[in-house]
């Protein structure tokens, strides 16, 4: 895309014209992040890859840090929308049944692991990304599904518990196997067997959280 083309003119760009060209660069630079990684990844060459000129990047964005976590509010909030209402669920097992299905679906597409091998081959250099990472949202899905326990705890249904702990549990339960599968290091699942690890984890989480009440280790 030219700037030209994107001009009025007078050479100032429409807002529908500057809003294209921003979805344009942000798209370009999520394929190059998540291709080459974040240290390989310049403002030049998403420049060169959207045919404008980098002032034109750095005018929107103050760098590549800045770019980076433009980025990754995208993903998050695309991310994000696709899941459903997981308290509409008839109970808590139907919900948490749901909130796994969502969770799997966008975990392990492959930008969804793309993601995930960047920060861990880079998150020891550049320990920012993580950081990154849970401002654009990541903690989301956590949140959310800790209201879930929330709501449970409040109908007398579970004991009273830390909830964004157990939540966390949850995450790691559903997805720990499954990511490490697609991330290539040990057989990946296919269809039927990610069903099978999602029912078996949604019940192994229910059997102890039902049971116990969980506290964060240093409390």
């Amino acid at each position: 895309m030219s700037g030209a083309a994107i001009r009025r003119s007078g050479g100032r760009p429409t807002a529908k014209a500057a809003a294209k060209l921003e979805t344009a660069i942000l798209g370009a630079a999520t394929a190059a992040f998540l291709a080459d990684g974040y240290a390989a990844t310049s403002i030049e060459a998403i420049a060169r890859t959207c045919r404008v000129a980098k002032r034109t990047i750095y005018a929107r964005w103050s760098g590549k840090p800045t770019l980076f976590r433009a980025v990754l509010e995208q993903l998050m909030a695309r991310w994000l929308f696709t899941a459903g209402d997981w308290a509409e669920a008839d109970s808590l097992e139907a919900a948490l049944d749901r909130a796994a299905i969502d969770i799997l679906a966008v975990a392990l597409t492959p930008e969804a692991i793309a993601l995930n091998r960047l920060l861990i081959a880079e998150s020891a250099r550049f320990p920012e990304l993580p950081l990154m990472l849970r401002q654009a949202g990541a903690g989301e899905g956590t949140s959310r599904i800790a209201a879930l326990l929330d709501a449970a705890v409040a109908r007398g249904a579970l004991p009273t518990q830390d909830t964004m702990f157990a939540a966390e549990q949850f995450l790691h339960l559903v997805l720990a196997g499954p990511q490490r599968r697609a991330l290539g290091l040990a057989p990946p699942l296919d269809e039927e067997q990610t069903q099978l690890w999602r029912k078996a984890a949604v019940a192994l989480f229910l059997s102890g959280v039902t049971s116990a009440r969980l506290r964060r280790i240093q409390d």
